[in-house]
């Protein structure tokens, strides 16, 4: 239970998140249109005593406290925001949305730009961030199925494992283990290479993920000997990546390696 405990708690965490994460970006959205403007307030009573930047400058923060917290919609709206109320509070003439000075104008667009730059930053590392924690649940997955079959583990206990995770990774409906046999009733097979080709589609039909409304099976094989195959059920909105279905033959590659394992145990030559 602590091997597939550690890869159902990484690779689920995304599933735990939505209601958190809809809450922040709310709350991120409502931090871009305010916060600008309650700093502008703050700033106006002193806008004769320092140069315009410097004020862009500190509006500009407030962009980059909102994109790395929120999401793009939150980082744009600041930069809007900020962009807004340095004009209206902070340039000339002051506390009409008018701008009456060339540099002024030049660093108003300069805020407008490079806020929606850091927005597109900012979301862009969050994307990076987030494939990294995938990848890292994946690599669990696998690392506790090797030490499954290092440890000797009974390779049926280490099918239930796997089968679970590949429901987990591939968003399945059902995934179930049949000892010793490949291709009956022409199911999609999931191929080494991540491709998934349909038996009952025409020659060289291809897919990008597991088609629904039909079995998927992947083969689990060893040195070329057939151990068995998972048949694998996409639940209605599964959607798969490469990376995914690549990782899933590496599960399947465990499988095979422990079956192969147990039958050399047990071969009295």
């Amino acid at each position: 239970m602590t091997t597939r405990h550690t890869f159902w708690t990484s690779h689920r965490a995304a599933a735990a998140l939505p209601a958190g994460v809809l809450s922040r970006d709310r709350l991120a959205v409502l931090a871009g249109l305010v916060v600008p403007l309650a700093l502008a307030v703050v700033l106006a009573p002193f806008r004769a005593s320092f140069p315009d930047t410097d004020a862009a400058l500190a509006l500009l923060l407030t962009v980059v406290a909102v994109a790395a917290n929120g999401n793009r919609l939150a980082g744009v709206l600041a930069s809007a925001s900020a962009t807004v109320w340095f004009d209206f509070f902070l340039t000339r003439p002051y506390e009409r949305f008018a701008i009456a000075g060339r540099t002024d104008i030049e660093t108003t667009i300069l805020l407008l730009v490079i806020g929606v730059a850091i927005t597109e930053i900012a979301v862009w590392g969050r994307r990076q961030h987030a494939a990294a924690s995938r990848r890292a649940g994946y690599l669990d997955g696998i690392s506790a199925a090797a030490r499954a079959v290092a440890t000797g583990d009974s390779p049926a206990a280490l099918i239930e494992q796997v089968s679970a995770q590949l429901t987990d990774l591939l968003s399945l409906s059902s995934c179930r283990f049949q000892y010793g046999v490949a291709g009956i009733g022409r199911p999609a097979r999931l191929q080494r290479d991540g491709r998934v080709t349909a038996g009952s589609r025409p020659r060289g039909f291809t897919l990008e993920g597991l088609p629904y409304g039909t079995d998927t099976e992947l083969l689990v094989e060893t040195g070329g000997l057939l151990q068995g195959r998972f048949l694998m059920t996409p639940a209605p909105d599964a959607h798969s990546t490469a990376e995914q279905r690549l990782i899933a033959i590496g599960f399947a590659d465990q499988v095979g390696a422990a079956l192969a394992s147990s039958q050399s145990a047990h071969d009295p030559r």
